[in-house]
């Protein structure tokens, strides 16, 4: 994947000088890049490490002296991230599927597959199952009937998608993802332990023994466009309505989204965060790694979730919480400041303690 330093500046519409008819193969931090690597020289605390290194390109802040850096181009960026977003672009082919279909696939005479499409070895594709074109299916991958792809997917080995699935454009989904399992969701023919708890909030009065009773997961999954879903990641398909993920939105690994939740547009959800069943996420949602999310609550837009918190009521929009159970964050900052203060608070309250024994003592004897 050659690219010139002029076809990356146009990449990344970035300012760029120097010669720009080198040509890299990929990138490397500074101090280890190669003659025909672009460095990633995005701060001044890099420039050492340029030195060390043999890149002759380097993407660089704002005001650099390339020259100076010994280096024959240079790219200019004024956001670093950004920049990597269309940076590893440019250089990522992604897994290389032949084109056409394998012939170990099983696929149904009624699916309909888009034109350009790759599928590997061993898919199965089910009944009236519809794949829009270009996309690249890497292998061992299931999709059940009447499920319905856009353009433009990548789905990688071993994911799972389930019946009657609706998905959008560019669908990005990583090894082991599952759309469109059953939800979890079990009924007694009395009201359960669980539900006298939740209403009463006090012991229980009498336990009896009870069976549960699965509730069948009627519905399905729907996703809007650019959605991408981590590996392991499992969304449950909704009971009656469909469970929903929002254009936009991005799933890390590991990631479980119960039945009947509605998530929605441009969400980042990371590692191991787990929402139950009927919540509602509003849009461009941060849930960091191992939030947990309550039942049949409303989380507003733009709120943002710390790692760990744990989120068991309404939040309004644009709030910023952490905390089991959650809070404001400057209010859980507040109560680790405090927590962090106990051993040394009881340390003086038993000096005081004793010092008022002392005196006490010393009262009774005079």
């Amino acid at each position: 994947m050659s690219q010139t330093i002029e076809h990356i500046a146009q990449a990344l519409n970035a300012r760029a000088e120097g010669d720009l008819s080198i040509e890299v193969t990929g990138a490397s931090e500074p101090a280890t890049a190669e003659p025909d690597q672009i460095a990633l020289a995005m701060s001044e605390k890099y420039a050492e490490g340029l030195r060390e290194g043999k890149a002759r390109a380097a993407l660089l802040w704002e005001g650099a002296d390339w020259r100076a850096l010994g280096l024959e181009a240079a790219v200019f960026v004024t956001r670093p991230r950004l920049a990597m977003a269309g940076l590893s672009k440019a250089f990522d082919p992604g897994p290389n599927v032949e084109p056409g279909i394998h012939p170990t696939c099983v696929i149904d005479p009624t699916a309909i597959i888009g034109k350009d499409a790759a599928i590997g070895p061993f898919t199965v594709i089910g009944k009236e199952v519809k794949i829009g074109p270009n996309a690249r299916i890497v292998g061992q991958v299931t999709i059940a009937e009447g499920a319905q792809i856009g353009s433009d997917a990548l789905i990688y080995p071993g994911a799972r998608i389930g019946a009657r699935v609706l998905i959008g454009d560019r669908l990005v989904c990583q090894p082991g993802a599952v759309i469109g399992s059953d939800g979890f969701s079990f009924v007694t023919p009395d009201p359960s332990g669980v539900e006298e708890i939740r209403h009463t909030l006090e012991q229980r009065e009498e336990i009896t023994e009870q069976k549960w009773f699965r509730i069948h997961s009627l519905g399905t999954v729907e996703i809007g466009d650019d959605v991408e879903i981590g590996a392991n990641a499992c969304i449950d398909r909704g009971t009656v309505r469909a469970t929903a993920i929002g254009s936009g939105s991005k799933l890390d690994n590991m990631v479980h989204i119960g039945h009947n939740v509605q998530v929605g547009e441009d969400c980042l959800l990371c590692g191991q965060v787990g929402i139950a069943g009927s919540t509602r996420i509003g849009h461009r949602v941060v849930l960091a790694g191992q939030c947990g999310v309550s039942d049949n609550i409303t989380v507003g837009d733009d709120v943002i979730a710390a790692g760990g918190t744990n989120i068991y009521t309404n939040v309004p929009k644009g709030r910023t919480i952490w905390g089991s159970p959650a809070v404001k964050m400057e209010t859980q900052l507040e109560i680790n400041k405090s927590v962090r203060r106990l051993p040394r608070l009881f340390a003086q309250m038993a000096e005081l303690r004793e010092t008022v024994t002392k005196l006490t003592q010393k009262g009774g004897t005079e």
